[in-house]
């Protein structure tokens, strides 16, 4: 009678967290920026059909990078979370953090029970009525939860571009400046990218109840040059 092959437990969730890693590590990077009059999404993504950036509920936002349609997949799944809940209870019991919770809760299931982890890495962001009460969630493949002050980055080339970001990063910028210096941060020393190559969108206090709205290309162009 053969043996069945055994492998610890500990090799097989590190195998598991470096293989979601790499999957990660292979998409375009993705940041969101407070400024002064809200949230700042902005992900390198050529692409007019596979949307990294998508509005959630009023003022709720999703972003993911990885592997699009398991990501895209979490966002449905997000959409339907919130409005199951805003139609049981009030509107205003949509949050982030309950919803981060809930994405938190999935991916950690699927981490430590499925054969392959999912590839992906996700943010859920709220806007506030004043700067002070702006939400970031950022939640790593393996269900981790991670509550960001004023920016995070997700994706490929995070750390080089966090630092970027931490050189010109200032809370009070307006649209045009915060999107400059996103678009700086992402490009690095050696490139430079236009709007074409960015998906662009903001959570505004100034939209009222639904704060989520994209910036268009030239739009976009306009605010970088």
């Amino acid at each position: 009678m053969s043996m069945p092959f055994y492998v610890a437990p500990e090799q097989l969730m590190k195998d598991k967290a470096d293989f979601a890693r790499k999957g990660v590590a292979r998409g375009r990077s993705l940041l969101a920026w407070t400024y002064a009059d809200g949230i700042l999404l902005c992900a390198e993504n050529p692409s007019a059909v596979q949307h990294k950036i998508s509005e959630i509920y009023d003022r709720i936002a999703f972003a993911g990078v990885g592997k699009y349609s398991e990501f895209d997949s979490l966002r449905r799944q997000g959409v339907q979370f919130a409005d199951v809940r805003g139609y049981q209870y009030s509107r205003e019991d949509v949050d982030a953090r309950s919803l981060a919770n809930a994405y938190a809760q999935l991916l950690t299931q699927v981490f430590t029970h499925e054969i392959k982890p999912l590839e992906v890495e996700i943010l859920v962001a709220e806007v506030g009525l004043t700067a002070e009460e702006d939400q970031l969630f950022r939640i790593l493949f393996d269900g981790t939860p991670v509550d960001e002050d004023h920016f995070t980055v997700l994706g490929g080339e995070a750390e080089p571009i966090t630092e970027r970001v931490k050189e010109t990063y200032q809370a009070d910028m307006n649209l045009q400046d915060a999107l400059k210096g996103a678009t700086a941060a992402l490009a690095g020393p050696d490139r430079t990218l236009a709007a074409s190559d960015l998906e662009v969108a903001v959570l505004s206090r100034l939209n009222g109840r639904r704060a989520f709205r994209r910036v268009e290309d030239p739009e976009a162009q306009a605010l970088i040059d």
